[in-house]
Formats: structure tokens, C-alpha cells, sequence
């Protein structure tokens, strides 16, 4: 393995990045609309071995106080090399003095954790998306079930919950 790490977007096989993405599960959007996805994100990280992508990561920001990482994506025969660490160790470098969260897959909660990472108990998502990725999403355990509640809010009156659809 000859990996080296890109923080630039000059220069970009998109098609690459489209497809490490696809491998990963993370996203099936083609090459060209990676290519806007990633080029109006505040910080990127491009891994290469020699000459290929196989491995990617973004953040958005407002390059201040906020910003959330998304797409963080690596070959799985790169997996466990330290080479995802180093991944995010550049991401958090670029976004240094701001409020990071990022949006995971359930089997990775542990790891975002040694980073430091702490689950959040209000965050809150909303998707609208294709019926069948979120069905996926459910099945893998993106999510809490609707309405569900911490022990610390049973009886708060204001954690009554209505579904609103």
C-alpha cells in the first residue's frame, strides 16, 4: 500500500469517488453529482492508494462554529490499517474550534466515540427520500423507534408524542 491523503478538490476522479461511495452503501449518486456534493463541502479528505481513490470523507461548515461531517467512506480491505482514523483526524483538523456532528452508521457508533464523538440525545432527523433507502435505513438501525422516549422524559408533559402524518 502506497496511501497518501488529499485535501484539495483539483483534480478529482469523481467517477472513483462514486464508486468507493457505492461499495461503502453510503450513497448511489453518480459521479457528476458527487462531484457538486463534494465540491460544496467546506472540507474534504481523498485517500489514495498510488493513483486511485479508495477512500473519502467530507464536512459541511459554516466555517466558524458549526459543521457536520458526512460520506466517510473507505475500501473495506483498507479498513483497520488506522488509515479511517487518520481520515477523520484531517477532517477534524479543517474544522478545528467548531461544534462537529456527523451522521453514522450504527455499526460504527463505537468508533466515532474513541474520537471523542458523544451520542446526542436531542438530535433530530428528517428524510425525504426514497421509500425503499429508508426502509433500509430502519432495518440497519439508523433509527430509534417513532416515538420513543428516554426514562427521563416519561412523564414530562412536554414529551407527549403525536404523530403529526
Amino acid at each position: 500500500m502506497n496511501i497518501t491523503y488529499k485535501l484539495d478538490k483539483d483534480q478529482i476522479n469523481w467517477q472513483e469517488v462514486a464508486d468507493v461511495l457505492d461499495r461503502s452503501q453510503l450513497s448511489h449518486l453518480p459521479a457528476d453529482q458527487q462531484e457538486i456534493v463534494f465540491r460544496n463541502s467546506y472540507a474534504v479528505v481523498f485517500v489514495y492508494d498510488d493513483e486511485r481513490i479508495v477512500g473519502v470523507a467530507r464536512a459541511l461548515s459554516d466555517g466558524i462554529c458549526q459543521a457536520a461531517i458526512y460520506n466517510v467512506a473507505l475500501d473495506e480491505e483498507y479498513q483497520g490499517h488506522g488509515i479511517g482514523r487518520r481520515m477523520i483526524e484531517l477532517l477534524l483538523e479543517q474544522l478545528k474550534g467548531q461544534n462537529v456532528i456527523l451522521y453514522t452508521h450504527p455499526q460504527t457508533v463505537a468508533m466515532y466515540e474513541k474520537f471523542g464523538f458523544r451520542r446526542n440525545k436531542t438530535a433530530m432527523c428528517y428524510f425525504d427520500m426514497e421509500k425503499e433507502h429508508f426502509d433500509w435505513m430502519e432495518q440497519e438501525g439508523f433509527f430509534l423507534p417513532e416515538g420513543y422516549r428516554f426514562v427521563d422524559e416519561y412523564d414530562r408533559p412536554d414529551m407527549e408524542w403525536t404523530r403529526t402524518k
